[in-house]
């Protein structure tokens, strides 16, 4: 016997979880907290599909917790769920209005579900992300120095600096040590640095942000990275192609890998260099060219090929 699916919506908030389970019918409201979110989650089974939108650390117990439960969910975009209540017609905006409106969205859309959480990889992604803040609070950190009108305060921010830099390394050597722990993860690492421009950080946001790849075709491991161009064409206007939503920490590590395989690799310099003469400006051509890494990365980890096994056109 088949047990149908039954959706459940959940708008997420600092403090409260709004939830609509279509099983119960009726909003709830529970605490954004551990014992309150194990206590709902128990309730569910494997024939129900939770959607809530993505809200950074506000939602990380109940990922935890629907994880550990074996429960599949769907993490959304915010502006799709808006948009998916636009289109319905639904223009209050309260949260148990929201929860309900994610219920019907996800039973009418079908959202993919998030892979199966990986402990390492997690891990990983918290120090990719404290190490991303850490270099920006260094940049600013120089920006102020430079521009410091008192040799004191200069070195007074010069201190903080060293301090940042030491920090840094730490964190650095903390994600080497992590990878290499972990052998599917240093397998994957392998894999990913055989390839022309990606280094050191660009492989570790991809191990971290993108456990999708190998999994699925070029053309969503794009969308998914905001690497996909979009047609912006209506009646007669055509208007120039553009890539938008996805990952920007993702494309933000694949555009810096293009800037080094155009120095580097002669296939994708030369097809950098194709692009610049058509007459595409720099920044499409890079941008092209990080699309193309990606393709060539989702093939490789799909056939666990490094690249200069895989050489593709």
């Amino acid at each position: 016997m088949i047990i149908p699916l039954r959706y459940v919506g959940i708008d997420v908030s600092k403090q409260y979880l709004d939830i609509f389970d279509e099983g119960v019918g009726v909003p709830e409201r529970i605490a954004n907290a551990t014992q309150a979110i194990t206590q709902i989650v128990a309730r569910w089974r494997c024939d129900v599909r939770v959607v809530f939108e993505a809200t950074g650390v506000y939602d990380l117990e109940l990922r935890e917790a629907l994880s550990e439960a074996g429960i599949r969910f769907a993490r959304i975009n915010p502006a799709r769920a808006r948009d998916f209540a636009r289109a319905s017609g639904q223009l209050a905006k309260t949260d148990p209005i929201d929860a309900r409106m994610l219920a019907a969205f996800a039973r009418a859309m079908q959202p993919a579900t998030e892979p199966a959480a990986n402990p390492a990889r997690n891990a990983l992604a918290r120090l990719a992300k404290r190490r991303d803040q850490l270099v920006l609070m260094r940049a600013q950190e120089k920006n102020r120095r430079s521009e410091a009108d008192d040799r004191g305060m200069a070195d007074r921010i010069g201190r903080h600096i060293e301090v940042l830099d030491e920090e840094i390394a730490e964190i650095e050597v903390d994600i080497k040590a992590l990878i290499k722990a972990e052998p599917e993860i240093a397998d994957d690492a392998r894999l990913m640095r055989s390839l022309p421009g990606v280094g050191p950080v660009a492989c570790m946001q991809l191990i971290a942000q993108m456990p999708e790849l190998g999994q699925v075709g070029p053309k969503q491991v794009a969308a998914l990275a905001g690497l996909a161009p979009f047609n912006v064409d209506s009646g007669a206007f055509r208007g120039k192609r553009k890539i938008a939503g996805g990952r920007k920490r993702v494309r933000d590590a694949l555009y810096m890998a293009a800037l080094n395989a155009v120095r580097r690799a002669d296939p994708f310099k030369a097809f950098y260099a194709r692009l610049r003469q058509a007459g595409k400006p720099a920044k499409l051509a890079l941008i092209a060219v990080a699309r193309k890494l990606l393709t060539v990365l989702n093939a490789m980890m799909r056939d666990r090929k490094p690249y200069l096994q895989t050489r593709p056109t």
